[in-house]
């Protein structure tokens, strides 16, 4: 399921983390994710807000790093290592925005760390 698509996302992972390196902050590895997606014309949402619903009332707002394709949500990290707890997080956020398929993309080290989640 959307395999090549999260090829291309991955490919486009590899590159920011070769250009800029490891070690930055989030933000400035979603922001040039965004600049390589639209250099190779792969559509995205950046910020999008979805509200987070308990027995018919609104409780909250979830606003993932990016959507891809309009089909796969993407999490940027920097963090020692994806762990249960994130894998946990990127499948509360399939359920939140209704899609299937999450990938995460950990910018920590020089080699890119990622996991793809399937709902």
């Amino acid at each position: 399921m959307l395999e090549d698509e999260t090829w291309q996302i991955i490919s486009c992972a590899m590159e920011v983390l070769n250009t800029l390196g490891h070690g930055l902050r989030e933000k400035p590895y979603e922001n040039a994710l965004v600049v390589e997606f639209g250099l190779r014309s792969i559509p995205f949402k950046q910020q999008q807000h979805f509200e987070v619903i308990y027995k018919d009332v609104k409780v909250g707002e979830y606003i993932p790093d990016l959507i891809l394709f309009d089909q796969i949500v993407v999490d940027t990290k920097v963090i020692d290592k994806i762990t249960d707890n994130d894998i946990g997080q990127i499948l509360n956020y399939l359920k939140i925005t209704d899609l299937r398929v999450g990938l995460i993309l950990n910018f920590k080290r020089s080699r890119l760390e990622w996991k793809r989640i399937v709902l």
